[in-house]
């Protein structure tokens, strides 16, 4: 296994120690986790790409264990009532379509390569998370719960982008 695959497994095993952290409300270890787990889906990528390292194992496992890092998060805080359920519905909803609809991309011969605004959306995402806990920490519960809800408005965004930019797809 080369090392972008083992940040990516390594990254897949930090997520119950997250949960476990951030369900215990220790929000800045929990952050901490966080951070660091979410750093190795920078380097993983990176050094795929720069010691031509990619693998058909770290095409699929790395963003699945993207998704389940970001979902463990949104789950987390509807356990801890920081958010009700819509925004992390709503986020979740969005990358099952949007995984789906490259599914069928690819049935039809095409890629669907990530856009900008998925990029910001993950980033935003990313970001909401963070703070949120950090806004936790601190007592600040409402605040954390409006900065998942931006995070889940940036989403519904690449959403729509998606389909307008894809919308020959749905054509067959």
């Amino acid at each position: 296994m080369n090392l972008p695959n083992k940040l990516t497994m390594a990254r897949c095993i930090m997520i119950p120690i997250f949960m476990a952290l951030i369900l215990n409300e220790c929000y800045i270890w929990a952050l901490v986790v966080f951070a660091i787990a979410s750093l190795t889906d920078f380097f993983d990528g990176y050094l795929a790409r720069k010691y031509n390292l990619v693998s058909s194992f770290g095409k699929i496992m790395d963003p699945l264990a993207d998704k389940l890092l970001a979902f463990s998060a949104l789950l987390s805080f509807i356990q801890l009532d920081v958010v009700s359920v819509w925004a992390p519905i709503i986020i979740i909803a969005r990358e099952f379509f949007v995984t789906s609809l490259r599914v069928v991309a690819v049935s039809k011969g095409k890629v669907i390569a990530a856009s900008w605004w998925g990029k910001i959306k993950t980033n935003v995402q990313l970001f909401a998370s963070i703070f949120a806990m950090l806004f936790c920490h601190f007592g600040n519960i409402e605040v954390a719960g409006i900065l998942i809800w931006v995070a889940a408005i940036f989403t519904v965004a690449s959403w729509v982008a998606y389909v307008f930019e894809n919308i020959a797809i749905f054509k067959d």
